[in-house]
């Protein structure tokens, strides 16, 4: 009985996942985009913003949401007013949230009053910055008087006087619009990282400012007044001079926080005098009443993230040891205000500490740390001598963010089968791991944490489509070592075919496929249309150990493309249903390179993908704005260190080039130039290799315009199905 029961089961579930279709561009396209979790002081209520994509006006805008803690339907917590909103935080007292918004032209923060009984807006938003240069990033001060925010402003504008509210900002906008009519683009460089990412440099700086709650406020009791207080008393900023605070970053946590008697703010920032060739940021404090900050890290690595405890006396932070190795691994340090003494807490944790946050009784830090495709949360208890983090929630996760009462973690997750949602877990359960390896012990009965979803905004979407799960496995790689890699296979899956196989090579190269989510290299959406994706987290991913990561350091085209060629060949002899005869390799950044690399050392492959790719790397060097990277990894410099650029150079094995291959590239891509896919290109024509360029003029390192990824998909698709399927 019990096996006919069983039978039943897995019938159901198979017609069920029958019934669905598979997952499709458009489908991606109507996802929302849900951000971290933003937890009321009284714990009701998670607030957070969400992208929605319109795939016909090319638009992504941001919109805030509200869910119940306790359980309940997730609602728009603002009306629709065109520009979008994003980045909502609660006062310390809850009574009102700031966000940003663009509604009346530049990016501001708003302020409005807020019911904690239905979890409402109410009245009209009142608006609290009226800088030319903008605003975002904005952060509450404990006693709910002040808000810090960033702006980018001119450094000389810094002295200006003159008969405006703020002088300094009738500087600033005089500047830029003086920039905006000239007919005279030109530019003037007189030092290193005069471009960066998508942008060259126009002369501003990043700045921290604050301004007083009580002229939004006042808009409130006498509406009308509101921006005539607030023009009159202009913010100040704390951080002037010719540095970025907080320093460029593509996400994570904010690079700045106030001390718990808001009398300090603690920032990231680099000083160094070239900083294209540093990665030294440390951290800085400075009263909020402004003067000289003082340094309190002397770390020649990357100190960054500072996070003040509840009661006052620790920053926390991570921390990297090694200067100019943006890939050193990432430590959690306590520095003790009392005293200044700094303790590494992970000295033997050999993992990246990633987003962390303090409990409300300031004995636990909670952070996730990648772990060999996972991401779990982890407690430390900074009280106890040695402390070994705690393995409390299993998963893919990120912004850890614990109630007021301690009883909870609110965080996001994610999977390859789902875009980020929010979760709640318990904190209260039995520990599961004690001490460190190889001494460590599990006590018996014990069970990790159990997540719930809080949110589950994209259900409509997700219920309609067949999503198949990660699955890994194991193989000998280079080095004699355990490599994982990961299979996903396509909807209507049918062991007894033959499926052709798209082998997917992450970038970085200090990064690593797992059970997350991807908008760009989504290994769901290459399955969807009757592929195998195989991906293998080579030697220089992260996840397994900094040796591992150290791994690939002057050593680009060894053990990683060995460990590629090993994983794909396990795959092919372990999973009956791939056909080794229709395969085809794709790569972005380094795993553009990689593709580079395996077309001039293998015709295994019926076709290839190189998106932002590096092709020759003394041209690379020269035309990168990072430079700490490429010196790094390769060792020196071209005139110091030439052999090692030319032996893994992959245009000095160009004459081996017999490979079909798709190249993609972006023209503001200025960590690899498009100059770059215009050689390989150019290369692959006149070798008369079947080749085909697919150019954005208008991107970057990354396809984020909705329509330009959408060509993206299908040229990408097109070249695939063109090279693998029968005509």
């Amino acid at each position: 009985m019990r096996r006919l029961f069983l039978f039943l089961i897995c019938c159901s579930l198979a017609v069920s996942a029958q019934n669905k279709r598979p997952f499709t561009f458009e489908d991606m396209m109507q996802l929302k985009r849900v951000g971290e979790p933003i937890v009321s002081p009284d714990s009701k209520w998670v607030a957070f913003s969400a992208v929605d994509v319109n795939l016909e006006a090319n638009s992504k805008t941001p919109h805030l949401w509200i869910v119940p803690l306790n359980g309940g339907e997730a609602r728009r917590l603002t009306p629709d007013s065109g520009s979008g909103e994003d980045r909502v935080r609660f006062s310390p007292d809850g009574k009102f949230v700031i966000f940003e918004s663009s509604r009346e032209g530049g990016s501001q923060i708003w302020m409005q009053p807020f019911d904690t009984a239905s979890g409402t807006l109410t009245g009209e938003p009142g608006r609290l910055t009226y800088l030319s240069t903008e605003a975002s990033g904005a952060i509450w001060s404990p006693d709910g008087k002040w808000i810090l925010f960033v702006s980018s402003v001119y450094p000389d504008c810094e002295g200006a006087t003159g008969p405006s509210p703020d002088p300094r900002d009738a500087c600033n906008k005089k500047k830029d619009e003086e920039k905006a009519k000239s007919k005279v683009k030109a530019k003037v460089f007189t030092q290193l990282l005069f471009r960066h990412w998508t942008s060259y440099w126009d002369g501003k700086y990043s700045h921290l400012f604050i301004t007083a709650t009580g002229c939004a406020m006042n808009s409130f009791a006498h509406p009308g007044n509101g921006q005539a207080m607030c023009v009159e008393r202009p913010p100040v900023d704390l951080t002037p001079g010719a540095h970025d605070v907080p320093p460029f970053s593509l996400g994570g946590q904010d690079q700045y926080a106030f001390s718990p008697d808001g009398k300090d703010i603690a920032y990231t920032s680099n000083i160094d005098e070239v900083e294209a060739t540093s990665t030294n940021s440390d951290i800085f404090i400075v009263p909020v009443t402004g003067g000289s900050p003082k340094k309190i890290t002397t770390n020649p690595g990357s100190d960054s993230t500072p996070l003040y405890s509840p009661d006052g006396k620790y920053i926390a932070y991570r921390s990297q040891l090694r200067g100019g190795y943006e890939s050193d691994r990432f430590r959690l340090m306590l520095y003790e205000r009392a005293t200044g003494k700094i303790t590494d807490m992970t000295p033997n944790f050999d993992r990246w500490v990633d987003s962390m946050a303090w409990s409300p009784d300031s004995k636990t830090i909670y952070f996730t740390a990648e772990n060999e495709g996972e991401a779990p949360m982890y407690a430390l208890n900074t009280a106890q001598p040695n402390p070994w983090p705690q393995e409390l929630v299993a998963g893919f996760n990120d912004s850890p963010t614990p109630t007021a009462d301690g009883k909870l973690l609110v965080f996001d997750r994610m999977s390859v089968e789902f875009p980020n949602e929010i979760y709640s877990a318990p904190l209260q359960f039995p520990q599961c791991r004690i001490a460190p390896p190889p001494n460590s012990y599990s006590l018996p009965g014990c069970l990790l944490s159990k997540a719930e979803a809080v949110t589950k905004l994209n259900d409509p979407v997700l219920s309609q489509v067949q999503m198949q799960p990660l699955e890994p496995f194991w193989f000998d790689g280079a080095l004699k070592e355990k490599v994982q890699g990961f299979i996903v296979r396509p909807p209507n899956f049918d062991a007894s075919k033959k499926y052709p196989v798209k082998f997917i090579i992450h970038g970085g190269p200090q990064g690593a496929w797992g059970d997350d989510w991807s908008y760009r290299w989504n290994p769901e959406l290459f399955a969807a249309n009757g592929y195998v994706v195989v991906m293998v987290n080579f030697h220089g991913s992260t996840g397994y150990g900094q040796k591992f990561v150290d791994a690939i350091n002057g050593n680009w085209g060894g053990p990683p493309y060995q460990d590629l060629m090993l994983g794909l060949d396990y795959a092919e002899q372990h999973y009956p249903y791939i056909d080794k005869d229709r395969e085809c390799a794709l790569g972005a950044s380094y795993g553009g390179y990689a593709i580079n690399w395996i077309e001039g050392h293998t015709t295994r492959f019926k076709c290839l993908v190189s998106h932002d790719g590096m092709f020759n790397t003394v041209s690379a060097y020269g035309t990168t704005e990072e430079l700490w990277f490429a010196e790094w990894e390769f060792k020196g410099t071209p005139w110091t260190n030439r052999a090692m650029y030319d032996k893994w150079s992959p245009e000095m094995f160009a004459a081996n080039f017999k490979t079909p291959m798709l190249v993609v590239h972006g023209q503001l891509d200025y960590r690899l130039d498009v100059s770059e896919g215009f050689q390989l290109f150019t290369t692959l024509q006149r070798l008369k290799v079947p080749s085909k360029m697919l150019y954005f003029p208008d991107e970057g390192h990354w396809v984020l315009k909705p329509q330009n990824s959408r060509l993206w998909w299908q040229t990408v698709t097109d070249w695939v199905d063109e090279w693998t399927k029968p005509k």
